[in-house]
């Protein structure tokens, strides 16, 4: 068996996990701020990025779209489109931190709930943009590999499942 045929067999498989990894990602990041909405406008108001007439908007929409777009992976519908939503995304948190590391703002990112302005010294900006740079290479993946098992894409198309390796 060649290269080219263990990947062809093995890709779904990866991608499935890749998408529910993303699901799974967006659900924990959007329970919290849910949890807790002037949090999440509180966080979204430390960037000192947006204006302050759409801040409170943007943080109360924020873990609703996450959600919306967890449940789209989770069902594996659209997900070429899914998986560039979370390109967009991950790309708009990374300028975020860029914006904030590059302005000498010390904040919590809020990405996973909390946020805001943290004591001088506390936030490690290299660790987060290293963290949101693996999560590029998961939307990638998925955005050039979106098959998979499991999915109403498949589904819709009447594509058969793929055979287990």
């Amino acid at each position: 068996m060649t290269f080219r045929d263990r990947f062809a067999v093995a890709q779904p498989w990866i991608s499935l996990l890749v998408r529910l990894s993303m699901a799974g990602t967006l659900i924990a990041a959007a329970i919290p701020k849910l949890m807790d909405i002037p949090q999440s406008i509180r966080a979204v108001r430390a960037y000192q990025l947006l204006p302050e007439a759409i801040v409170p908007l943007f943080g109360t929409m924020l873990p609703i779209f996450e959600l919306v777009v967890a449940a789209v992976l989770l069902v594996g519908l659209f997900t070429r489109w899914a998986a560039v939503v979370w390109l967009v995304m991950i790309t708009g948190f990374m300028i975020g931190l860029i914006w904030a590391w590059a302005h000498g703002l010390s904040i919590d990112c809020g990405c996973f709930g909390g946020g805001g302005e943290v004591a001088e010294g506390t936030t490690n900006y290299p660790l987060h943009m290293l963290e949101r740079t693996g999560f590029l290479i998961l939307g990638f993946w998925l955005a050039f590999f979106p098959r998979t098992p499991f999915s109403l894409d498949r589904w819709m198309a009447g594509d058969p499942e793929p055979a287990a390796a």
